[in-house]
């Protein structure tokens, strides 16, 4: 059976023709610029192929409750050429009727990761990623959280030193929030670098970046009790970072929780098997969660 899903990316859309484990037959990149001209080639690629089921792992903010007025669209985004459109209705209007699922892009990675990563036969975990920016997904007894829309974990406020950490954070809506503060482009930011690849390991960014992420997981651990967190995204990729995170947070719980969540801390907190894949997976296996949901 043959699937379709659409990564939709702030900067740029992957099209992914794939089957119900997550092999990616086809692919397409494209750029993302206007509405028109961007779902206009999305569309053409689709129309190409035969598939059961279409899932759309979007930018956001979304509104992803089928209940809703909006359901379907892209809501308060930065992006001003893409706020407030039909995303969803755009792309049923122009295919052959199939089941659609849509969604975040963080929560399409967390069941990918469900499926076939690292949240594989575990049914309560976090998915963050950390990169251009910082999302997340929650799966709660098997099934993504959802409420009036999504989790925001990455705009959560966590404590800062301003003495010895003044940077106001790059927020456009709350400044020194969790993505304000750790995000891909914040590390650029404070340290006035053209990437964070530019920083040694040894530099003292990543103790900053392993101390704002530990705040968020602990934050995360006390709210969902998780059994894991799964961190991805490209910050994650330094290799110093992710044992950082793991002992920060052990020493911010603070022996207030006795489980094994602390005691295995290294099994809790994990980086994502997907890696670079995640986006595109992640959105076939919306198209395979739109299979079996009545919305």
């Amino acid at each position: 059976m043959k699937l379709a899903g659409i990564e939709a990316g702030g900067t740029k859309f992957i099209i992914v023709i794939g089957d119900d484990q997550g092999k990616v037959l086809a692919r397409s990149q494209i750029p993302t610029t206007t509405t028109t001209e961007t779902m206009t080639q999305v569309i053409d690629f689709l129309k190409k192929h035969e598939f059961s089921a279409l899932g759309v792992a979007c930018f956001g903010p979304i509104d992803p409750n089928p209940h809703s007025p909006t359901y379907g669209y892209i809501t308060s985004t930065p992006k001003t050429s893409w706020r407030h459109y039909d995303i969803v209705g755009t792309l049923t209007r122009a295919l052959p009727p199939v089941p659609v699922f849509f969604d975040t892009d963080v929560n399409g990675a967390a069941l990918g990761e469900y499926y076939w990563g690292n949240g594989k036969n575990i049914n309560n975990f976090i998915y963050l990623t950390v990169g251009t920016g910082i999302g997340g997904g929650v799966m709660i007894d098997g099934k993504l959280l959802h409420g009036t829309m999504h989790p925001e974990l990455g705009h959560i406020l966590i404590p800062q030193d301003l003495i010895n950490d003044p940077f106001p954070g790059i927020c456009p809506y709350h400044g020194n929030c969790l993505e304000g503060l750790a995000s891909g482009p914040a590390i650029k930011s404070r340290w006035d670098v053209e990437s964070a690849l530019d920083l040694h390991a040894s530099h003292p960014a990543w103790d900053f970046e392993a101390d704002y992420l530990a705040k968020a997981m602990t934050n995360y651990i006390l709210c969902f009790s998780p059994e894991r967190i799964i961190l991805g995204g490209g910050v994650m990729q330094q290799q110093q970072l992710l044992p950082l995170i793991q002992a920060k947070t052990k020493q911010l719980l603070a022996g207030y929780i006795e489980n094994q969540t602390i005691t295995s801390i290294e099994k809790t907190i994990v980086l994502a098997a997907l890696g670079q894949e995640a986006g595109n997976m992640g959105a076939l296996a919306l198209a395979r969660l739109a299979l079996t949901t009545t919305l």
